[in-house]
């Protein structure tokens, strides 16, 4: 049916308004799934830093504690001490142990020279057997020197230092508690060893590459920090996959229908942390990878610069801290 010319260009209008918002909606749609589907990002990351089990090496009565929970410390600074007077004694009776092996070892090499310079006034039994304390007294001294050795190190070790630079957390000591050797009484978390986890859909690791440019949000953060991808893991557990006794595969049977993408780790070298921004190993963050398809593209195939050593230190060693992204989107 023919319209009235009068209404014509009404229904034009209504075509093309309609048109328009269905072509917007389209692309709307393809951008959201583009962007929850296809882009790298995901509120699925993690700082982490590398933490320290502080186990004493020997047993006996805590006699100090100069450190408190969560207080930095530098590379050999004393975490506490187990009873050296104790281990001291011990030094000390090793040490006359060896000079009084050697007092022997010394009577037995004079008695067995003198035999030998009797020649034969004395027996060759007599001989023979002057030798062989000779042998015995050496090696009892040799014996005594180890023991020696080992109460030098034991006295060393009664002295717990920080093996690296870090801040001392969950500790649970006191003087006078008994440490066994071994049991782990604190940790340290490492302060120049914070990096950050993404964990990544496998749909999405293709637009992945080792060097692309990464923007970390931390939780309850403002500011962003800056990295760059420094590996990807090759391998995750199979949960569907075992190994059976004869170390034959023993393979689920069951399948699901419902695929969900496996995440695969993506390890984060912190490049700048903004000055105020504490980084806390175990904090949630999101991660987003620039892979040069993002606003317009990177220059110079979005690849960072190589990484300054020290700069993912110089934040953790002012306090352990870590953030994470607030992200208005669901989990990617």
């Amino acid at each position: 049916m023919k319209l009235p010319s009068a209404l014509r260009p009404a229904a034009l209008a209504r075509y093309a308004v309609t048109t328009i918002i269905v072509v917007a909606a389209a692309y709307a749609g393809w951008q959201l799934w583009d962007h929850y589907e296809v882009e790298p990002w995901t509120r699925d990351g993690r700082v982490r830093a590398y933490v320290v089990q502080i186990a004493p090496d020997v047993s006996g009565l805590v006699t100090a504690v100069p450190v408190q929970d969560n207080q930095d410390v530098k590379k050999g600074d004393v975490l506490f001490e187990i009873d050296r007077a104790r281990y001291q004694l011990a030094l000390d009776q090793a040490q006359a142990s060896v000079a009084s092996q050697t007092v022997a070892r010394d009577q037995a090499q004079r008695d067995a020279r003198r035999n030998r310079d009797l020649g034969q006034l004395v027996s060759a039994e007599a001989r023979e057997q002057s030798q062989t304390k000779v042998e015995q007294s050496e090696a009892a001294l040799a014996q005594a020197k180890v023991a020696l050795d080992i109460a030098k190190l034991n006295l060393q070790r009664s002295r717990v230092v920080a093996p690296t630079d870090g801040r001392v957390t969950n500790l649970d000591l006191r003087v006078g508690s008994y440490a066994a050797a071994g049991r782990g009484v604190m940790a340290l978390v490492d302060s120049n060893s914070f990096y950050v986890e993404g964990y990544f859909e496998e749909t999405k690791l293709p637009r992945i590459k080792e060097g692309d440019r990464v923007s970390v949000q931390l939780m309850g953060e403002a500011r962003t920090i800056q990295g760059h991808v420094d590996s990807i893991a090759l391998g995750i557990a199979d949960r569907d996959r075992s190994t059976s006794a004869n170390m034959l595969p023993n393979v689920n049977p069951n399948f699901n229908w419902v695929r969900l993408a496996q995440r695969i780790p993506v390890r984060v070298h912190i490049d700048d942390v903004p000055a105020g921004v504490r980084l806390v190993s175990g904090q949630t963050a999101t991660v987003v990878v620039d892979d040069g398809t993002q606003d317009g593209g990177k220059q110079g195939g979005g690849t960072a610069p190589a990484a300054n050593p020290g700069a993912a230190a110089a934040p953790s060693t002012s306090s352990n801290t870590s953030t994470t992204t607030q992200s208005p989107a669901p989990r990617s």
